[in-house]
């Protein structure tokens, strides 16, 4: 299992904005805001996550190429939610929500490319 992930955005500010309010439906909001200053790095992050645990960071840089990342959702509400929130935050549809049944019978997902060109995931296993 992984523990936590991070990635280089090329807008901190715009980022950090968009990923607040996508992932809010998720129940996953900023944990933990580190300064250049405190971390020694050459510039600042912000970890998202839930329950005190931050698992998703970010921090400015080159933004990753190819990169697919996939959230859970606990119910399709929340995936819809989700769809909802990052196409008005500025995203680009990739797949509205919706049965995938490729995957298996209860997968409800839904997918955007966000601001950093990220294929971006919502997914709820569970039945409706």
């Amino acid at each position: 299992m992984i523990d936590h992930l991070g990635i280089a955005v090329p807008d901190f500010a715009a980022s950090k904005k968009f990923y607040l309010e996508a992932l809010a439906p998720l129940g996953i909001g900023v944990v933990m805001n580190v300064p250049k200053e405190e971390s020694g790095a050459p510039n600042d992050f912000t970890g998202f996550g839930a329950e005190g645990k931050p698992f998703f960071w970010i921090g400015q840089g080159v933004a990753p190429q190819g990169m697919h990342l996939c959230f859970t959702a606990q119910t399709r509400a929340a995936v819809d939610a989700f769809y909802k929130a990052a196409l008005a935050g500025g995203a680009r549809d990739n797949g509205p929500p919706g049965i995938r049944a490729h995957y298996h019978p209860n997968y409800y997902g839904a997918f955007v490319i966000d601001l950093n060109g990220v294929n971006l995931e919502a997914v709820c296993h569970k039945p409706a």
